[in-house]
């Protein structure tokens, strides 16, 4: 049988789903209004020019941006026909590619990044005082920790 959530887990809940989705819909109409990307552009170019020769394999980004193999697909085949990413195959893995980071690309988010951070710091950690920043980074970090372990362990802590 279901526990339900009592009223005050009730009301954080929703207001963290009401929070992350507000937060996701104005950073991406931010973005789009100063730089023509979109929110999931950003993170993927953020990806790719964090990693070595701003290059990753698509495995590797459909497991850092937890999306579906096709929405990355056909995500990084409209990132391509912009110019802002390219395919190139894996010569020691015929069956994968990589997805690399073009100079357009690198210029794109070099370019909305400074406003983007602005818009970041503005909207979440300007109104934070640095304790309520480290329990924010605690909270973040238990989900986050219980989101990795495995299925199996998560069945067995839902009767908890």
């Amino acid at each position: 049988m279901s526990q339900w959530l009592t009223d005050d887990q009730q009301r954080v809940w929703r207001g963290l789903v009401q929070m992350t989705s507000r937060l996701d819909a104005r950073l991406n109409r931010e973005l789009q209004q100063s730089s023509g990307l979109s929110l999931a552009d950003y993170d993927v170019l953020v990806l790719l020019t964090e990693a070595p020769d701003g290059r990753l394999r698509m495995f590797e980004l459909v497991e850092d941006l937890q999306w579906e193999q096709s929405r990355l697909s056909h995500h990084v085949a409209r990132m391509q026909r912009r110019g802002l990413v390219a395919r190139e195959e894996c010569t020691t893995d015929k069956r994968g590619a990589f997805v690399v980071v073009t100079v357009a690309g690198r210029e794109a988010i070099e370019k909305a990044a400074p406003t983007h951070v602005a818009l970041v710091r503005h909207l979440v950690f300007d109104g934070l005082s640095g304790e309520q920043v480290a329990m924010l980074e605690s909270f973040v970090s238990r989900v986050l920790a219980r989101l990795a372990e495995p299925e199996s362990e998560r069945n067995g802590a839902a009767a908890d």
